[in-house]
């Protein structure tokens, strides 16, 4: 049975030091990914492809789908519910890329 999103989150290194992952398109608008719950899992996701590819690119794009399993036919379904997921269907399919930019959490 292949692995689920849960199961392939738990492979993927913690994100616990980053407060957000900001993403800016070709037109260098932002988009914000936060460190809080129901976020958390896309924030590892993003942040382990950032750190592999460099950026969100159509390849790491792809790859990101894998890693989402289950949850990309729910997106596929019903467009705006996943929207971390949206966006990586789009840069999948479009040959867009995302420029990455990490957030840490402020050193105490």
């Amino acid at each position: 049975m292949a692995a689920c999103f849960a199961d392939r989150l738990a492979r993927l290194p913690p994100a616990d030091h980053l407060v957000a992952i900001v993403l800016r398109g070709p037109d260098d608008a932002a988009e914000c990914i936060d460190n809080r719950p129901g976020s958390q899992g896309s924030l590892r996701v993003y942040a382990y492809l950032a750190d592999k590819h460099g950026a969100i690119t159509p390849a790491a794009a792809s790859e990101g789908l894998e890693l989402y399993a289950e949850h990309v036919a729910d997106a596929r379904a019903h467009p705006g519910k996943h929207p971390n997921i949206d966006r990586l269907l789009r840069a999948a399919g479009s040959g867009l890329t995302y420029r990455v930019e990490l957030r840490p959490a402020e050193a105490a």
